[in-house]
């Protein structure tokens, strides 16, 4: 189970810094967690990128997790994981996106690679990243409307797999 973090400087001034808008400290298997509100994600980021002390400088990734029938509100989260080269440091932040309103503000101004990884998570998660400089698909076709990652896609596809190939193909 996780675990509250306990004399993280990361954390910590975060908690300092941005008050109730810190949802939730936690450490599962040494690897630390903070839980952000979305609305404040874009000045977080920003904060962890900027600080001196902390100079968060490498977006790692950027990926979403889809918690349906696991009793888990609100369904979606989406997860940065920061890298900090001068203090060799690592944090991931989440951030809980509600399926009804599925969108959460674009970090690609602080790092050029979200680029890319906020376009997979749109779409394959259908988590939509407001002020995205191009959020347009990258892996399927433009007119593709499903979101494969998510736990309710159907195992054989919506379709695409149900045509019989021909013998030898």
């Amino acid at each position: 189970m996780a675990e509250k973090i306990e004399n993280n400087p990361t954390a910590e001034k975060l908690k300092s810094k941005f008050g109730s808008d810190i949802l939730k400290t936690e450490v599962f298997r040494n690897q630390h967690a903070i839980i952000v509100k979305r609305e404040r994600i874009l000045d977080v980021m920003k904060f962890l990128k900027d600080d001196a002390e902390l100079a968060y400088d490498f977006l790692a990734d950027l990926t979403a997790v889809d918690y349906l029938k696991m009793e888990v509100n609100p369904r979606f989260q989406v997860v940065y994981n920061l890298r900090s080269m001068k203090h060799n440091r690592r944090v991931r932040i989440k951030v809980p996106v509600p399926e009804n309103d599925c969108k959460i503000e674009s970090v690609s101004e602080l790092w050029k690679t979200a680029n890319w990884l906020e376009r997979e998570a749109y779409e394959m998660y259908g988590i939509t990243f407001e002020n995205h400089p191009d959020l347009r698909k990258l892996l399927m076709p433009e007119a593709y409307e499903y979101f494969p990652l998510r736990k309710d896609y159907p195992l054989r596809g919506k379709g695409e797999r149900d045509a019989v190939l021909p013998e030898g193909s």
